[in-house]
């Protein structure tokens, strides 16, 4: 399917009024309550953003670190990096690989393949009063986003895409971004080779990470803090509709990994 005509504005729009979410919520429903207050519809095309941790919320994600058993390997890495023990176990039983670890830090490389930050495991906006509750990513994020998109196109019977997002680092630079870790009904690479720049050149190696800078946009609302605007709607954006590709098409394969 061609790409979607680009148009003159690309609008993000919050999706306020959601409540504090429990394991078991009914994610969809929520999200067509929350619009309808604040009259605010999704239309064809439009790609639903949906910060990570609601989604592991309402899949029982979340975990208490003081009912961890906690490994040797664990034991050293935490000794190693000054990290709870439960929080390194928690770390290693998430991850394919520990890429570096050095005090207060473990870089690693998810069972998903994403290169993240203590795997993705994060205790912030989790509603723990003594800090013992961590969430991990989805079991499934391309699953959960189909999921979701799913019950919605049905709720409002159209055609929309679905971006699960988290906030992570990237390699040589300061800060994080949003970045999608889990995607539905857009294709989250745009493949430009073949085209041509203004002045005829063959473009040789332009991939567009689209599904990515979708979820960034939608992060400039979404917030880190106290925001409490989990979901975002982009509307106007173009992107290639897809039925079947996931976020692992954007994952560099190991054999071409450049720095380790």
């Amino acid at each position: 399917m061609a790409e979607r005509r680009p148009s003159r504005a690309v609008h993000v729009i919050p999706v306020t009024g959601l409540p504090m979410f429990k394991p078991g919520d009914d994610l969809a429903a929520a999200l067509a309550t929350a619009m309808q207050a604040q009259e605010f519809f999704p239309e064809p095309g439009d790609v639903l953003v949906v910060a990570q941790k609601i989604v592991s919320k309402v899949e029982g994600r979340a975990v208490r670190l003081d009912g961890v058993t906690v490994s040797k390997p664990a034991l050293q890495l935490a000794e190693t990096t000054g990290k709870h023990p439960a929080m390194a176990e928690l770390i290693l039983r998430e991850s394919a690989t520990v890429m570096r670890a050095r005090p207060g830090l473990i870089i690693t490389r998810h069972k998903l393949g994403h290169v993240a930050a203590n795997a993705g495991i994060d205790a912030s906006n989790v509603e723990s009063p003594d800090g013992e509750t961590v969430l991990l990513w989805p079991l499934d994020p391309d699953a959960s986003a189909r999921h979701l998109r799913a019950n919605l196109e049905a709720r409002f019977g159209m055609q929309i895409a679905v971006i699960i997002s988290d906030s992570l680092g990237r390699a040589w630079r300061m800060g994080t971004i949003g970045t999608a870790i889990g995607a539905s009904g857009v294709n989250p690479l745009t493949d430009r080779r073949g085209e041509t720049d203004l002045f005829g050149r063959v473009l040789q190696a332009t991939l567009v990470a689209r599904a990515d800078e979708l979820a960034a946009a939608a992060s400039l609302v979404i917030g880190e803090a106290a925001e409490a605007t989990p979901v975002a709607i982009i509307r106007g954006a173009s992107y290639i509709r897809s039925e079947a590709e996931g976020i692992a098409s954007t994952l560099r394969p190991l054999q071409e990994d450049l720095f380790t």
